[in-house]
């Protein structure tokens, strides 16, 4: 018989069901577990695994008999909780319970609506637990997840009618309930609130853009008698401004539209296709029919820790992820030995390069990348001919090895400052390590003042005075983190693990290389400090020989200002700010003689240039003036010309395009400005909004402005008065 199914570990399962009583349910006496009207509920499932499935060389699936067999118990937690609770649903048990009471409380929501309250409820449990692991809410892979899940759950908020953000107020229940097994939740509250409600209003922007989008999508498709939107334009919605199916099919409904799902959901499943292929492992190196022989090679022994430089055996040379038995000058290689002191990249580390010496040749590394548990060496023969088997001296360039160290240990000293200064909720969630400079990533959730940021740099500066002892152990990875070892989120760590201590103020899991002693790194100086996402801010920093030219640079810099200016250091902040204050009265006295130039010329030229449309006067211009200026001409043409006026004036100041809308009052029933921003931000690509009588677009593309022609403005006033 063919068997059907994935290949791998199978065999039969039994799966164990809960009746919850003849009056649950759909009520027919021929209800059984296969109906799925909730009478029924599966709440266990064993699965007997005693075969392995494989194919033969026809794609035909078989089974074999696995030596050792085992059964697989899977049950659901939260479901035997609510039969041991004696309730119906999952959200009613005693973990859920307060979350669904919060957001009621939150929503003002009835009981009839509770199926959108339940997946709420759901969604922002996940969200907290995922945040508090360090997923942060992007655009790629897991932060997607979560990026989504926020977004659905404010979906659920709208189709219940809340306005305002709402989700990041349920935040302290969540960690309240789960406080007892996840303290650490209750440490992170307020960060994890500030992430979700910064991803609210985000949505909401979002949301209010792809509503702009959506009315201009229905225009068009009524002026050519088109009552349906496409499955393209329905997705292109969904995959761009984050609006659901169900949001564009409930708008499209109520203007007499209908939505091509279908059309939307092939388009989805193409997405998910790429998006499986895209995570797909590439085991390049073990491509082919190579891979049985790479399986009699054992795994790369790294014994860099130690050492810089060491004699070991060359057991495979690849070109081009093949393998080959010799390598020449001028080839491109990858190189797998025996031993090695070159630490491959991981951990944010940088991988070494240096140099592979052998009888009459040598070969330029150039990068270090770990393959499963072979460490493999990039690089460039540059003399001689290199056959496997050979012995070669493998050397890491040293001073940048201890470049890099420098920059590790700092690191794991600046995580230390960051959370004795700004809080304990700090948690990497990133990190680059080179030779020139470090970069961190942590999560906080607001900017981190300039004094902050003298107090980390002065801390970590003091850690590198003391000279701490760096220490390195080996112990079971449950211990370490009984000892209160941080570790990277997302980083996978081999039981045992390598503990790096540093003084009593730092305890990490790394398998990186590091300084001995603190007094190693010399000088800490921070470079930038920067926001990447909501609630991770970025801190990049330099240390050793790079910080000390930073600093001759900057000192040198100071002594020409003192030089030149004959001004000191210290008065330079002074000096500044009389400078600012004297370039500010002046931009006043520029501004208040435009305006008079206005007022004496350009009113009278502009009002004899307008445009009839109907009753209403268009005035169109482009100037290269900042917005403020822009409403200044806007409020003296309006106080001049009181009736019947439009006024378009467009900008390409500060290199994006900006566009002022000013409608007088008396015509504002006919021709509303907000109306005319949104579809001018739609011609140009951009955003707009504002008031009935005054309204804004703009766009980043200030080549964008050209399309804005009067004969442009013409038609779309035309159209809005239809």
């Amino acid at each position: 018989a063919i068997i059907n199914g994935p290949n791998g570990p199978c065999g039969p399962c039994s799966e164990i069901f809960f009746d919850q009583g003849e009056n649950v349910g759909c009520g027919r006496h021929s209800c059984n577990p296969s109906c799925d009207c909730g009478r029924f509920v599966e709440v266990w499932n064993l699965v007997f695994t005693q075969f392995n499935r494989l194919e033969d060389r026809e794609g035909k699936g078989y089974l074999e008999p696995l030596p050792q067999k085992n059964i697989d118990t899977g049950m659901g937690l939260e479901r035997i909780s609510a039969v041991m609770q004696g309730v119906l649903t999952n959200f009613e048990i005693d973990i859920f319970k307060p979350i669904v009471k919060e957001i009621l409380h939150q929503t003002n929501t009835k009981l009839q609506t509770l199926n959108s309250v339940y997946a709420i409820a759901d969604h922002i449990r996940a969200v907290v637990f995922a945040i508090g692991d360090g997923v942060l809410p992007s655009n790629e892979e897991r932060g997607y997840v979560i990026r989504k899940l926020i977004r659905r759950a404010v979906w659920y908020g709208y189709c219940l009618g809340i306005e305002k953000e709402f989700l990041y107020r349920i935040v302290p229940t969540v960690t309240r309930v789960m406080a007892v097994p996840y303290p650490e939740l209750t440490e992170r509250r307020e960060n994890i609130s500030q992430i979700v409600l910064g991803e609210e209003r985000r949505f909401r922007d979002t949301l209010n853009e792809g509503l702009n989008i959506l009315d201009s999508l229905l225009d068009e498709l009524r002026k050519k008698n088109i009552n349906f939107i496409g499955g393209e334009e329905a997705f292109r919605l969904y995959d761009t401004y984050g609006f659901p199916l169900e949001l564009t099919q409930l708008i499209a409904e109520k203007e007499g539209f209908s939505v091509d799902k279908e059309g939307f959901n092939q388009l989805m499943a193409e997405q998910r296709r790429r998006s499986q292929e895209k995570s797909k492992i590439k085991k390049e190196i073990f491509s082919g029919d190579k891979r049985t022989k790479f399986e009699t090679i054992a795994p790369t022994r790294f014994i860099g820790y130690e050492n810089f430089e060491s004699r070991t055996q060359v057991l495979a040379i690849l070109k081009e992820k093949k393998q080959v038995e010799e390598a020449f000058p001028e080839e491109i290689v990858e190189i797998i030995l025996k031993e090695t002191p070159f630490y491959p990249e991981g951990g944010g580390q940088v991988g070494d390069r240096g140099w592979l010496e052998f009888e009459d040749g040598r070969i330029l590394i150039n990068n270090t990348l770990a393959e499963e548990d072979y460490i493999v060496h990039y690089g460039k023969v540059i003399s001689g001919k290199l056959r496997v088997e050979d012995e070669v001296l493998a050397k890491v360039d040293r001073e940048r090895r201890i470049e890099i160290m420098r920059n590790h240990t700092a690191t794991h000293i600046l995580q230390s400052a960051l959370r004795s200064i700004l809080g304990e909720h700090v948690q990497q969630s990133g990190s680059l390590v080179e030779a020139e400079r470090l970069r961190f990533d942590f999560t906080h959730f607001k900017a981190i003042t300039e004094e902050q940021l003298q107090r980390i740099e002065s801390m970590v500066n003091e850690y590198i005075r003391r000279n701490d002892k760096v220490n390195f152990e080996k112990m079971a990875l449950k211990e370490a983190k009984e000892k209160g070892a941080l570790a990277f989120f997302g980083e996978k760590y081999k039981d045992p693990v390598r503990v790096v201590s540093i003084g009593d103020y730092s305890k990490e899991l790394c398998g990186g290389t590091h300084l001995n002693y603190t007094g190693e790194l010399g000088l800490f100086m921070i470079i930038n400090e920067s926001s990447i996402a909501q609630g991770v801010r970025r801190i990049e920093a330099v240390t050793g020989r790079v910080a000390y030219q930073k600093m001759s640079k900057a000192i040198s810099l100071l002594k020409k200002i003192n030089r030149d200016y004959k001004i000191s250091a210290e008065d330079i902040p002074a000096y500044l700010e009389d400078l600012r204050e004297k370039m500010k009265n002046q931009e006043k006295e520029i501004r208040e003689l435009k305006l008079k130039i206005f007022e004496k010329v350009e009113l009278e030229n502009l009002i004899k240039e307008a445009q009839n449309i109907g009753e209403i006067r268009l005035v169109f211009k482009q100037y290269d003036e900042p917005i403020q200026i822009l409403r200044d001409y806007t409020d003296m043409l309006k106080e001049r010309f009181k009736e019947k006026l439009c006024s378009v004036f467009t900008s390409r100041y500060g290199g994006k395009a900006n566009v002022l809308i000013g409608v007088t009052k008396d015509i504002s029933h006919i021709l509303n400005a907000q109306a005319l921003a949104k579809k001018i931000s739609t011609l140009i690509g951009g955003s707009g909004g504002g008031r009935e009588d005054l309204a804004q677009a703009g766009a980043k593309e200030e080549e964008k402005i050209h399309l804005l022609t009067q004969e442009a403005i013409i038609e779309i006033i035309k159209e809005i008065k239809q």
